[in-house]
């Protein structure tokens, strides 16, 4: 069965998307994700199967996610930072929903920092998303002004993540 935070991706990328329905179904599970009218609805079942016996999903479960993907939609908008004054700096953003590595490894430095220079090939970061590791590229010249999220942290689809000066 998913976890709550991979039906929230799933979510996430078909609001993205030109899909209108989608349907996935894995080990007797079933999740069907339609949108209509600017909300998404989700209905997760389970298929019944002979052989084995497993409970239907609690209600509660399929409630609670769009509460708390409110939640943490309201959370990312709060922590922007109010440097957007500026129009000169360039924003490197998020290619996709995933989680945010700063580092290669948790021993290793961080690709970039605050006062780095860094040219349109430089890699800035890395995105997780779907158990896939994406190096993400600076794709301007110029220098790193300022690091808008945290390491580890979820970011969404089109999140700032670093403010370039170009040169």
């Amino acid at each position: 069965m998913l976890k709550i935070q991979e039906i929230r991706e799933l979510i996430k990328l078909i609001d993205q998307s030109s899909i209108n329905e989608f349907e996935y179904e894995q080990e007797g599970a079933k999740i069907s994700l339609k949108k209509g009218g600017g909300e998404t609805v989700v209905q997760q079942t389970q298929v019944p199967q002979a052989h084995v016996e497993q409970p239907a999903p609690a209600p509660q479960q399929q409630q609670q996610a769009q509460p708390e993907q409110k939640a943490q939609t309201a959370e990312t908008e709060k922590s922007e930072p109010v440097k957007e004054m500026d129009e000169s700096l360039h924003k490197i953003e998020s290619p996709m929903v995933g989680t945010f590595y700063a580092s290669p490894s948790p021993e290793e430095d961080v690709y970039v920092k605050a006062g780095d220079k860094v040219s349109n090939d430089s890699i800035v970061c890395i995105i997780e998303a779907m158990k896939l590791f994406n190096e993400i590229e600076a794709e301007v010249n110029g220098e790193i002004v300022e690091v808008l999220v945290e390491n580890g942290q979820l970011v969404e689809y089109g999140q700032p993540l670093f403010l370039v000066k170009k040169q």
